[in-house]
């Protein structure tokens, strides 16, 4: 090897050795900020299984490699689940293609009602995509437990006879099945969506 070519060979290694420097300061110094409520360090998310509006069973550790958004609500709830799922179908339009790595799920909280037809066409009508799962009392009862979800019926006047007070709470799982933020209702698809983009190009 000439001195010239050991010259270009030791400039190419100090400018790598730069440029992979500057990267990993510009990480460590400029971290993403979440706008969610970040769960740092992240914990293994509870598994489960309850079966979706088709009656196929869905299990949350066999969705490994996607982010799942989780929310608990019902198909008769006037205020906070529509308002829910329009934000799941404005988040899953702002991903575009990146939508594809993740799975918007919604269970329900009120399973004395919301049959897997019900949950299917309440879904359903957001976005074909979208996945309504329901089961048992004490299979929901074990879920809500893991995810500390509360969920009360109310008693109503309404033809309904009853309403269903629930945590408004949305869970992300990434990629890895590590329950990694949640988000407040009313934080907006926006920045729901800013969130779930970089947490599918940071894994």
């Amino acid at each position: 090897m000439t001195n010239a070519q050991k010259t270009a060979l030791l400039l190419g290694v100090a400018l790598f050795t730069l440029v992979a420097g500057y990267l990993g300061l510009s990480t460590l110094f400029n971290p993403v900020v979440y706008q969610g409520s970040l769960i740092d360090p992240p914990i293994s998310a509870n598994d489960f299984t309850l079966r979706d509006q088709y009656e196929n069973e869905y299990t949350l550790s066999k969705q490994t490699g996607k982010v799942v958004l989780i929310f608990f609500g019902y198909t008769s709830c006037p205020d906070v689940c529509p308002t829910t799922l329009a934000d799941f179908k404005r988040i899953a339009e702002l991903l575009g293609d990146k939508t594809s790595d993740v799975e918007f799920v919604m269970i329900t909280a009120d399973p004395d009602r919301d049959t897997p037809e019900k949950m299917g066409a309440y879904v359903n009508a957001f976005r074909p995509e979208f996945i309504g799962l329901s089961g048992t009392q004490a299979e929901l009862d074990k879920v809500y437990s893991d995810y500390g979800v509360f969920v009360e019926k109310e008693e109503s006047d309404s033809a309904l006879n009853y309403l269903v007070s629930h945590t408004s709470r949305v869970y992300v799982v990434d990629q890895d099945g590590n329950l990694r933020l949640t988000f407040p209702y009313g934080l907006g698809a926006r920045a729901m969506a800013d969130d779930i983009a970089n947490l599918l190009e940071r894994r």
